[in-house]
């Protein structure tokens, strides 16, 4: 059965190119010399990316492979101006990273909500004839072509916007932890890779207020090289304001297994180590407390250690506290995402498309929507009708 949680896909876009402008000279009964009254071209149509929030996956543009903008109309005798090209909205949850597919480099991010990014901006529309009127040059016999369309074939992905992110070998216990903390209803079973998609929950607390909680699939030694299902989904907890580590209590040695999962996100982004972090021992119902005692010598001191249960609630109200006090912290203020911050500096996170990367590509231009579209009319050549 298909997953319907889609968190990649490749989708050709082209805004629309300008209208030409009209070359035409008016001529009616009683004014045979009426003059030039060739209209301008229309635009042509945008294309925009949008944040909605009633989206959380990219499963609605998997199959949506092309995506045009409408071209501008052409300019009309008396003066007529072309009409515009309709513009393109791609809606994409939050959090969405997009990339030129040809060169592989970053272009920009959606992460709230509301948010219009102008991905191609359509060609101008060229002016008629009648804009070039003068008193030497009465009867201009020529106007301007409309401005070439833009194309690029760009690389949506999803990066799971969340406060807590749950990172911890399979069997950890972490979607039996989500499922206790909050609404949310994964699948949990006693075999490894149960979980084989993301999930959120929204994780209530005192005074009624809440943060959100990121679950992914299990990451294994050797995930950041390709190994199990982590290569796919390490790139969700990039954007965890914390990360919360879930190691078993029966493990053999709580402080290895911490270190393989610390080890394992340094390979993929050395950058997630800058990331607040606590440790959750889980599955203490299997222990006494003298055993616990034991295990207090043998874990890490540099992070707040939690012992816990979901089984039991053991330990729940605390872990709450812990993760509340640290996304309050000072040290853990968000930061603005910026194109350095939301690019994983690695060539193998892009490797599935490096076949298809090109060293010639540029960057293409992105405008805001607040941002001025009004600009000077470039030099066009000129031809006549």
């Amino acid at each position: 059965m298909e997953s319907n949680f889609v968190d990649y896909v490749k989708i050709l876009c082209r805004s629309g190119k300008g209208g030409r402008g009209s070359m035409h000279l008016r001529h009616v009964k009683y004014q045979p010399n009426g003059g030039p009254d060739g209209g301008d071209g229309g635009r042509g149509g945008h294309v925009y990316l949008r944040g909605n929030h009633n989206y959380w996956t990219l499963l609605h543009l998997k199959y949506q492979r092309h995506i045009f903008a409408e071209h501008g109309g052409n300019g009309g005798r008396d003066k007529k101006h072309g009409t515009d090209g309709r513009d393109q909205y791609i809606d994409v949850p939050c959090g969405t990273v997009v990339y030129d597919a040809e060169t592989g480099k970053y272009v920009c991010d959606v992460t709230y909500d509301g948010q219009v990014v102008m991905l191609l901006k359509g060609g101008r529309g060229g002016l008629g004839n009648f804009q070039f009127r003068s008193a030497t040059n009465q009867a201009p016999r020529f106007a301007q072509p409309g401005e070439p369309m833009q194309e690029m074939t760009v690389i949506l992905e999803l990066k799971l916007l969340a406060d807590v992110g749950l990172v911890g070998l399979p069997n950890a216990g972490k979607s039996t932890l989500l499922s206790t903390l909050s609404s949310a209803r994964p699948k949990i079973a006693n075999y490894p890779f149960t979980t084989l998609e993301p999930s959120l929950g929204i994780v209530a607390y005192r005074d009624q207020q809440s943060f959100v909680m990121a679950d992914i699939p299990g990451i294994i030694e050797g995930a950041s090289e390709g190994r199990g299902l982590g290569l796919r989904f390490l790139r969700h907890i990039e954007r965890n304001s914390l990360l919360l580590f879930m190691v078993p209590g029966d493990t053999d040695d709580i402080l290895k297994e911490y270190q393989v999962l610390l080890r394992e996100l340094q390979n993929f982004n050395p950058e997630m180590l800058d990331k607040q972090r606590v440790l959750a021992v889980t599955k203490c119902d299997l222990l006494d407390d003298e055993l616990i005692d034991m295990l207090r010598d043998t874990i890490p001191t540099d992070l707040p250690v939690v012992f816990i249960s979901a089984v039991t609630g053991q330990g729940l109200q605390q872990l709450k506290d812990v993760l509340w006090t640290q996304l309050n912290s000072e040290s853990n203020k968000l930061q603005s995402i910026t194109a350095e911050d939301t690019l994983v500096h690695r060539d193998k996170d892009m490797s599935r498309f490096a076949a298809e990367m090109s060293a010639e590509g540029e960057d293409e231009d992105i405008v805001f929507v607040d941002d001025s579209e009004i600009e000077d009319i470039d030099d066009f050549e000129y031809e006549e009708e």
